[in-house]
């Protein structure tokens, strides 16, 4: 498989004959402030062996123009051996010295080194992105996983810039407008790991210390940056405070000291992520930097990533996964570890499960039900498969079967495996089989069945609860039974819930049992009275989908805001989470009307004291009214949400988090005159709610209400921009004027990123938000049939990650209708040789659409 994409047995050939021994890697972007230099220059040095000398390979390189090649002292003809992608290696030696001079593109899509001007002061910022395989934009390499090695960095900037990367600096050298960053070689690492940010940030320092079990002392520096323009909003104390728990919590658990060295935390712009865990350097999205007044549940996502990422340092730093097939290998374990650190390591955020089973297995559960779902350890051929499998399957289903794993061998065994792991692989590269192996020999138990079941299998099951009665009230019988192909061993909490005094539905007794095969009996609820609500998977232990009988549900109806797994009704409630989701996936999967489940929103979301809980609810809502839900309805649903919403606004504590919650939700379902002349009023300083800050972000939410209802000229958007001459409010506006419901604006929007290739990443997000909306179907109509049409020529001729947004950011997902089903399986069906990834997206894509035909056909029943 020639060119840019790299296939699994290239990788597993290659790693058989190279062994690295060391890069040595000079980038001089010392001119990067000249947007008319497209390109730096880049040296990389690599000594390697060749386990077969006389044989040929190949290094990796994206480069526009390579300048020279020399192996082993020999020069090589760049227009010979280079093509674009690959620099060919002919007849190596035993020990091989490799040089290339390269003229490398900085980046506008974040893949490599991306460059970006603020356009709040003119400064350029550049910070480097390679998962899984763009370090080749910036330096020649070995462009997979297993070949490890440890990396010296040299970096020519600015005078005025500092720069960061994995390891720290040795020395920096002032060469008059420039200076040069040398830093220390690297432990071995991968080469998507390594990382270069390089910028006027802003920075704030600190340190960590710890007593290590054999005496001696741990020092780890602390750094945390941001943009100089984002820095009087840079809540770095707070950063920093869930970085040393985070770090206490990883010492005391894994008992392997932090093996990088620094702690450095970027906060870097028009990133395509959340974050990206190099080691050393760690770089972030900078909208965790909060410019305007966000709820709890945002500063407890922030914690999670910074968790997330730092348990990657063991998880995927220190072990590597050998190929992408065992990309869960860190992920599934970050993404466990960013919630389970939260209660952990003693952080302020204890919601953490709660927003785990409300947030992130919902994505899973989507993911997990798409023809194209693939097992935990997933089949990745090349290197567009391991793109697309940064999916919930390998991130959420993935934290949930560990979850899962971890009641089912014990936390201690869990624990002892991993810190085993990590002691016999450090700086190496592992499958599946090792993990199993280290945990079978702490646990005791045979996980070669559980892995077949859980990690090699895909699908979700689906568990309901069967109860029998006698004439007394009496359970004569209670059940769980498990659907779904194939069936798996769960472990499993049933809880039974009944109505107080006052009206709480409370827990008054749990089982906890293993649940195999089609039928689980629970034998200890024989004789107790029946219960108001079974809620199978309480304490949600295992990965599923939870259905009812029909008393629960009918309890659930008129209950479900009272639903508590503690004494306080009124509190953040894992059980009431699992009923709102069991409730959304009823909904998704047309067993419940839409306007079924949005009657509970109506009258159960106002009771959520969970902000983050609530913010779901506000999400799904919307996508139930703009695809779920019997067009014939879909007004008088709409109206009905945006009076709740000002309901909710009008009676929600002043300046609490639910406030704010509910004023961004009255921006999303506002549509009469009254409730847009509202927002207006908020903006003009005409209306005011006591208690709400119309701060710059609630500014903007309501300028995309008005634009998209046809209510906010250019001219008030031009004017808005100036107010906020920012990289968020240019954002902002362009989403805005995308927004307008004209032929026009959809035409620009459409132009700006399919017919031209000059946005950067940030701004084509920004157009597809503001052109895809779901009240102006009849302006976006049009787009369908050249959306197909375009397929082929986006993913050939834009980088994988732009073609992405492409693809799933124009589909006419509001189109739902059957010719819109028939136009997707057309195109399926007449390009069978469409490139695999691109045709596991469109079939995603039509699965949503297929739903949401079936959703709306239940809700006209």
């Amino acid at each position: 498989m020639p060119g840019k994409n790299l296939s699994r047995e290239e990788a597993r050939d290659r790693a058989a004959i190279i062994r690295v021994e060391s890069y040595r890697v000079h980038l001089d972007v010392s001119a990067a402030a000249d947007p008319g230099r497209p390109t730096f220059r880049s040296t990389t040095r690599i000594s390697f062996d060749c386990a077969e000398p006389g044989a040929t390979s190949f290094a990796d390189l994206l480069a526009p123009e390579v300048v020279s090649v020399e192996l082993n002292g020999l020069a090589l003809d760049p227009a010979e051996v280079f093509d674009g992608a690959r620099v060919a290696l002919p007849v190596l030696a035993a020990h091989n010295e490799l040089t290339v001079v390269a003229e490398c593109a900085y980046s506008r899509t974040g893949e490599g080194l991306h460059r970006f001007v603020d356009p709040a002061d003119g400064e350029t910022y550049l910070y480097t992105h390679y998962e899984p395989a763009d370090a080749r934009r910036v330096f020649a390499n070995f462009e997979q996983p297993d070949l490890k090695a440890p990396f010296s960095f040299t970096v020519t900037a600015p005078a005025a810039w500092d720069v960061y990367a994995n390891a720290v600096h040795e020395r920096v050298t002032d060469e008059g407008a420039a200076r040069t960053w040398e830093f220390a070689p690297t432990r071995p690492i991968s080469t998507y790991l390594t990382a270069v940010v390089a910028g006027p940030y802003h920075v704030v320092r600190d340190h960590y210390t710890r007593e290590l079990p054999d005496g001696t002392r741990l020092e780890i520096p602390l750094a945390a940056t941001c943009r100089r323009s984002l820095a009087p909003h840079f809540d770095a104390d707070e950063i920093l405070t869930v970085t040393k728990q985070g770090l206490d919590f990883f010492h005391q658990e894994f008992d392997y000291p932090y093996p990088f060295g620094k702690y450095d935390q970027c906060f870097v712009p028009e990133y395509n992520i959340g974050a990206m865990e190099n080691p050393g350097c760690v770089t972030f999205r900078e909208e965790f930097v909060f410019r305007s007044k966000v709820t709890e549940a945002a500063y407890e996502s922030r914690a999670n990533v910074i968790l997330h990422e730092m348990a990657h340092m063991w998880f995927g730093d220190l072990v590597t996964m050998k190929w992408w097939d065992d990309l869960w290998l860190k992920e599934s374990f970050a993404d466990f570890m960013g919630s389970y650190a939260q209660i952990g390591a003693g952080t302020r955020y204890r919601s953490a499960w709660i927003t785990f089973a409300n947030r992130r297995k919902a994505w899973a559960y989507r993911q997990d039900q798409f023809p194209t779902t693939h097992p935990i350890t997933a089949d990745i051929r090349d290197l567009e498969d391991a793109k697309l499998n940064f999916d919930g399957i390998t991130y959420a289903k993935g934290a949930s079967v560990l979850k899962q794993l971890v009641a089912y061998v014990g936390r201690d065994a869990f624990f002892e495996g991993a810190r085993a792991y990590f002691r016999k692989h450090a700086f190496g590269n592992t499958v599946l089989t090792d993990l199993l192996d280290a945990l079978e020999e702490t646990s005791g138990r045979d996980l070669r069945a559980w892995s077949a079941a859980w990690l090699q299998t895909s699908g979700v099951n689906t568990l309901t609860p069967e109860l029998v009665h006698d004439a007394e009230g009496r359970i004569t019988e209670l059940a769980v039974r498990q659907d779904g192909t194939p069936l798996r061993p769960h472990r499993i909490a049933v809880g039974l819930y009944d109505l107080d005094a006052d009206g709480a539905l409370l827990r008054t007794d749990r089982y906890e049992l293993d649940a195999a095969g089609e039928r689980t009996v629970v034998a200890a609820a024989a004789g107790r009275p029946v219960p108001a609500l079974v809620l199978v998977n309480d304490d949600d232990l295992t990965y599923c989908k939870v259905r009812f009988d029909e008393r629960s549900l009918e309890t659930l109806r008129t209950g479900l805001g009272r639903l508590a797994d503690g004494a306080d009704a009124d509190g953040p409630s894992l059980a009431r989470a699992l009923a709102w989701s069991a409730v959304w996936n009823l909904t998704r999967d047309g067993l419940m009307p839409t306007r079924d489940y949005l009657d509970l929103v109506l009258r159960f979301a106002g009771r959520e004291s969970d902000v983050g809980v609530l913010q779901s609810l506000h999400q799904q809502a919307g996508g139930a009214l703009a695809v779920y839900a019997d067009p014939a309805r879909r007004a008088e649903y709409g109206t009905a949400l945006a009076e709740c919403a000002l309901r909710e606004l009008s009676q929600a504590a002043p300046g609490s988090d639910h406030q704010l919650a509910w004023a961004r939700f009255l921006a999303d379902t506002a549509e009469r005159a009254d409730h847009l002349q509202l927002l207006r009023g908020l903006l003009d300083g005409t209306g005011r709610i006591d208690g709400l800050t119309v701060d710059q972000e609630l500014r903007w939410s309501f300028w995309l209400a008005l634009a998209a209802h046809g209510e906010a000229t250019a001219e008030e958007l031009a004017a808005e921009l100036e107010r906020d001459n920012t990289a968020g409010g240019r954002r902002q506006r362009t989403q805005c004027l995308a927004a307008l419901p004209t032929p026009e604006a959809k035409a620009a929007a459409w132009a700006a990123v399919v017919d031209s290739d000059e946005l950067p990443n940030a701004l084509v997000e920004a157009e597809i938000a503001g052109f895809n909306r779901p009240g102006q179907r009849e302006l976006t109509a049009p787009y369908a049939a050249p959306y197909f049409e375009a397929l082929e020529t986006v993913w050939a001729e834009r980088s994988i990650e732009i073609a992405m947004r492409i693809v799933g950011g124009f589909f006419p997902r509001y189109q739902t209708t059957p010719e819109t089903l028939a136009a997707t399986d057309a195109w399926l069906s007449t390009r069978p040789d469409a490139a695999p990834a691109l045709r596991r997206l469109v079939l995603e894509c039509r699965d949503d659409l297929a739903r949401a035909l079936r959703a709306q056909e239940c809700d006209t029943q």
